[in-house]
């Protein structure tokens, strides 16, 4: 390791464990690394116990990725292995940790690692918050996320909204705000009609995509009423609805609604997880993305667009319409039916071709090199 390099630790998600998350550390590790830093993952070996997961499962069909130092050791309900973990990571005293908080349950385990930690004063804690407040919101919360923040040092937000959070909690902790970066390592852009044949699509329909966890802050039942008031406008071709990804709530009501709305005819549904491996099929299936959300911090939807360049709408909502630029990157409208309906119908009139310029242009602020280089100036500027 060159002289400057550091040693450093991320803890949270990554393989055997699926999702966002995990695909965000591990990309992160990968820029760490090819800057020359020596770099680890510490991975739950239980994440959540059973009932509190809302999908089918934790962990990912895909192979575990190369050349990664991943360690599946830490139990998130186990307080023993809580102390163990931290003695261990006291013990090793990396230079930095990067550890990720999503949700408050997670505020006592991570916590309690990260206070022995910190009693080797060395090693520079830096948190990329993804929520601080959740979007469903439990009791313990608040109290969880407190013990959380007390032994962080620095911490970066992906949106303002995280960041006014945050400083709800701390106004004294230095804190960024770095745009959530593109998600590049799902391969590269494909050609539409290869990705439709893939997935067994038409050829030749406008296809908006829905794509991933299913959560009733993400809209999906304003989407679908805004696809039957699309449905009555007999005059146009019927725009064509995919909506891709597991279900995390109860998808019972959404059934009855598609029905009652008489809308079946329009919609795709592969209402399963996506594995890495297909991720770019879809996207690269799709006219545009769909964000028809309810409230929002940011979303790793938005990377995932801009990577495959394609346009996206999103609602009026949190930190999406600072993401997506109305009429640059797509079109930003109010998280309403009508609204969404609207602006579908226009986004199709006008045609992807007026946004792909901005959409290429924007997507450049979106950096692994970015937020790593923040991480590191954080880490400098921490007293210990």
């Amino acid at each position: 390791m060159q002289p400057g390099n550091k040693n450093i630790i991320i803890l949270g998600p990554a393989h055997p464990l699926r999702g966002g998350l995990a695909s965000f550390n591990e990309r992160l590790a990968r820029e760490a690394q090819q800057q020359g830093h020596n770099v680890g993952i510490y991975t739950f070996s239980l994440q959540y116990p059973g009932f509190l997961f809302p999908g089918t499962t934790q962990y990912s069909s895909e192979p575990a990725p190369a050349n990664l130092n991943i360690q599946v050791v830490i139990n998130a309900v186990n307080p023993l292995n809580w102390i163990r973990i931290g003695n261990r990571l006291k013990k090793q005293k990396p230079d930095i940790i990067i550890v990720r908080y999503w949700l408050p349950f997670m505020g006592p385990c991570l916590g309690t690692i990260l206070r022995i930690v910190k009693k080797n004063n060395h090693t520079k804690i830096i948190c990329i918050a993804d929520n601080i407040i959740p979007h469903e919101k439990r009791a313990g919360d608040h109290a969880f996320t407190k013990y959380f923040i007390k032994p962080i040092d620095a911490f970066i937000t992906m949106s303002d909204k995280v960041l006014a959070d945050l400083r709800t909690f701390t106004t004294t902790k230095p804190a960024s705000h770095i745009a959530h970066p593109l998600y590049d390592n799902f391969g590269e852009k494909i050609n539409q009609s290869t990705a439709r044949a893939h997935l067994k699509l038409p050829a030749d329909q406008p296809i908006a995509l829905f794509f991933g966890f299913i959560r009733k802050y993400k809209g999906l039942d304003m989407l679908l009423d805004a696809m039957q008031l699309l449905q009555k406008k007999t005059a146009t071709q019927q725009i064509k609805l995919l909506i891709a990804g597991e279900f995390y709530e109860d998808r019972k009501p959404f059934d009855e609604q598609i029905k009652q709305l008489g809308i079946e005819k329009n919609l795709f549904l592969h209402t399963e997880f996506i594995a890495d491996s297909e991720v770019k099929y879809y996207l690269c299936a799709a006219d545009v993305v769909i964000q028809p959300y309810r409230n929002a911090t940011q979303s790793g939807v938005t990377p995932l667009a801009y990577h495959f360049e394609i346009p996206m709408i999103v609602t009026n909502v949190g930190g999406l319409p600072a993401l997506v630029p109305n009429g640059k990157a797509g079109i930003v409208c109010e998280p309403n039916a009508p609204a969404i309906a609207e602006a579908i119908e226009k986004y199709f009139s006008m045609g992807s071709s007026t946004f792909i310029p901005g959409l290429q242009e924007e997507k450049k602020k979106y950096s692994w090199e970015i937020l790593l280089k923040e991480i590191l100036q954080l880490a400098a500027v921490v007293k210990k």
